[in-house]
């Protein structure tokens, strides 16, 4: 049994959803940076699934076993709320598909752990605004972002800095009009209105909530500082990234800034919980090529192109994997 929640923008559904993600600089990056990162799982892109697609619109791969196909939709991990892009390709591909594999985005705590997630929820919230236990500089950083973004300082009322940022950061793609479930949200509503079935998994985040507060703090500062100068450098980066992927430019959609995904990679089982949802994904779509035909497969685009990604763990199992160019 389990009772399910959606994102809000209390503290609890903010790190409910960034559990979902667990997927990271400023602005924008290279697509594989010169200093890897240790603590994130999609660091390292495999450069040669790096291509510019040939039809019009976002690019696609292919993943066959020789007698069923499933084709691959690699999507932003953050976007702008109701963007613009060109669908021709996933209609025609929606047309006679046996299933459409989403990444999951909704959340659930099941009932045997939900008193642990209070409990933990309880352990990070504060009556007192957490710009008060900062020292000058910091703090007058903070109070800049918070202002930039219209909250009063009563709404980080928290003493952990990985949780203040990681509202910080919520609040930011929200005011700056920025979204994680475009354009997943069509993509699933296309998909139920041409009955398709949907394959799209959950999972029990509440465990995440104590792992927060294991997270070292000074690991919590180093990632409110980040997020600090996201809100300062405004969402420029993602919307040329958005437009990119909108083009079927790759190598310019990688260039999204990451800052949520940097900062949850961080938490202590993160790692774990990201191999996880790949794993799961990666099943599903061997259950897929079992089947005559083809279905979709929608992945985000890190995830998708990493060393260790949803992509490189079907090639290294067998499978064929094509690039747009190869198609």
């Amino acid at each position: 049994m389990s009772v399910r929640h959606r994102l809000g923008k209390s503290a609890f559904g903010l790190l409910a959803f960034a559990a979902a993600l667990a997927t990271p600089t400023l602005a924008q990056v290279p697509i594989t940076p010169a200093r890897v990162d240790p603590n994130d799982p999609d660091a390292v892109i495999v450069e040669e699934l790096v291509v510019v697609a040939r039809e019009k619109g976002p690019a696609w791969w292919t993943v066959t076993n020789g007698a069923s196909t499933v084709y691959v939709l690699g999507v932003p991990s953050i976007a702008p709320r109701h963007m613009q892009w060109d669908r021709g390709v996933f209609e025609r591909r929606l047309k006679g598909a046996s299933e459409v594999i989403l990444p999951y985005q909704d959340i659930r705590v099941r009932v045997s752990s939900s008193l642990g997630a209070a409990w933990n929820y309880l352990r990070l919230k504060s009556s007192t605004p957490f710009e008060e236990t900062l020292d000058g500089p910091a703090k007058a950083r903070f109070v800049d972002a918070r202002t930039r973004l219209g909250q009063p300082a009563r709404r980080y009322g928290t003493k952990n800095p990985l949780a203040a940022a990681l509202l910080l950061i919520t609040d930011y793609r929200d005011r700056t009009g920025l979204t994680n479930t475009d354009p997943m949200k069509l993509i699933k509503g296309l998909t139920q209105q041409a009955h398709v079935p949907i394959w799209q998994k959950s999972y029990d985040i509440a465990p995440q909530l104590g792992a927060v507060l294991r997270t070292p703090p000074e690991a919590g500062r180093g990632c409110l500082e980040e997020v600090m100068g996201q809100v300062r450098a405004g969402p420029g980066g993602t919307l040329a990234a958005a437009k990119a992927w909108a083009d079927g430019d790759t190598a310019g959609a990688l260039e999204n800034e990451r800052t949520y995904e940097r900062c949850i990679a961080l938490v202590p089982g993160a790692a774990a919980f990201d191999g996880r949802a790949k794993a799961d994904e990666v099943a599903e779509i061997e259950q897929a090529l079992k089947r005559p035909g083809h279905a979709i497969a929608v992945v985000q685009l890190r995830p998708l192109l990493s060393q260790g990604g949803v992509l490189d763990r079907l090639r290294s199992q067998g499978f064929t994997v094509k690039t747009p160019g190869e198609e």
